[in-house]
């Protein structure tokens, strides 16, 4: 039986009242870590003016907070929280422009929302074409553009575009990728075509083949570009996020249609080498690079064998045809480490010297979050 003296609400209204003195605290310490990232930013500015992005020390914070954590906050909510707290702060130095496949609501603009934080300057593009271009020519800070998806491998448009711009990777994130059937009725009944990303066309072909076998599929530039058309058309449906959904007023008549479960998307962050300097080793690191070789017996594995002396580790090993007509290929290859510690540099600078092309990518704090 509750104490008379002590009436449950007056418990709940001091608790909320401690909540807001927390709140106001909390507030407090926001502004004044604020105020110190702008006294750091003006000690640190480049000689155009700008403050450089440095993700391997958004990164060694992010894990120091996490191994601090006593709880009861769970481990995986500090980065999140944390990313937008950097985002804010940033944002008082110089807007961050980030562009991304569109329009509003696409996976790549959940995936650079989730590595810089909300306070950005969107810059949405109708292709992955237009993000290098935009990032290239400084019209963007940084581009966000998948690479590989657990299920239907690389993205090959990406991977052609790092072999033509001069733009390098500084970081990556991965995305848990949940497909859903949009539309504006509230069945799937009467679907004549499904729009998608060819992406996510072969994500689903599964349960497509299943459930709307007679419904042509017709790709588009984005998931999000097939919510909008869908919300314009009845016959249509949208194979895309929630986010997209809510976005342009559909209902979600299937949800989690991938065929895969663990359907997951890794994003490449790409800025212009000139504007932004290679990340410092941050203890958790990815390098990436391609190559190609003289095509006689025996060339990738010679290429190959300088990882294996040093011991380094090769997480990556995709070819790409160079179109020249020869039947060459260009090598696409991530590594374990970073340049500065001596045995990854060593084996880089042998496998150079075996390589006919030899291109680094980029090298970067590895998603850990």
């Amino acid at each position: 039986m509750a104490d008379a003296s002590h009436p449950p609400h007056a418990d709940l209204q001091r608790l909320k009242t401690q909540i807001d003195e927390a709140d106001r605290d909390l507030l407090a310490l926001l502004n004044r870590r604020a105020r110190l990232v702008k006294e750091v930013g003006e000690a640190h500015k480049n000689a155009e003016g700008q403050v450089a992005f440095r993700p391997e020390q958004d990164a060694q914070v992010i894990d120091r907070l996490k191994a601090d954590n006593t709880g009861p906050l769970m481990p995986d909510s500090v980065a999140p929280i944390w990313r937008e707290i950097i985002s804010a702060c940033r944002a008082l130095e110089t807007p961050t422009r980030v562009a991304y496949l569109g329009p509003a609501g696409t996976f790549s603009e959940e995936a650079a929302l989730g590595f810089f934080g909300s306070t950005v300057v969107k810059v949405p593009c109708a292709s992955f074409d237009e993000v290098f271009h935009l990032t290239a020519t400084g019209a963007a800070d940084f581009g966000v553009v998948p690479v590989e998806n657990s299920t239907e491998g690389v993205v090959t448009r990406s991977l052609d575009l790092f072999l033509t711009t001069p733009l390098f990777i500084i970081g990556e994130t991965s995305l848990f990728v949940q497909h859903n059937l949009l539309r504006r009725e509230p069945s799937i009944d009467g679907v004549e075509t499904v729009c998608a990303h060819p992406q996510a066309l072969a994500q689903c072909h599964g349960w497509l083949s299943a459930h709307l076998p007679h419904a042509e599929r017709r790709p588009v530039a984005s998931n999000a570009e097939g919510a909008r058309l869908a919300g314009a058309d009845s016959k249509l449906a949208a194979i895309a996020s929630t986010r997209a959904g809510s976005e342009f007023g559909l209902n979600v008549v299937a949800p989690a249609i991938q065929d895969e479960a663990n359907n997951r998307t890794r994003f490449a962050v790409v800025t212009h080498p000139q504007r932004h300097p290679q990340p410092r080793a941050s203890g958790h690191d990815c390098t990436s690079l391609v190559v190609s070789v003289t095509n006689r017996p025996g060339a990738v594995h010679d290429m190959l064998m300088p990882l294996k002396v040093h011991g380094v580790s090769m997480t990556r090993f995709e070819s790409r045809p160079a179109r020249s007509g020869q039947w060459e290929y260009y090598f696409y290859i991530d590594l374990q480490g970073h340049p500065d510690q001596p045995h990854v540099a060593t084996a880089l600078r042998e496998l150079r010297e075996a390589c006919a092309f030899f291109k680094l990518l980029g090298t970067y704090p590895i998603d850990v979050h």
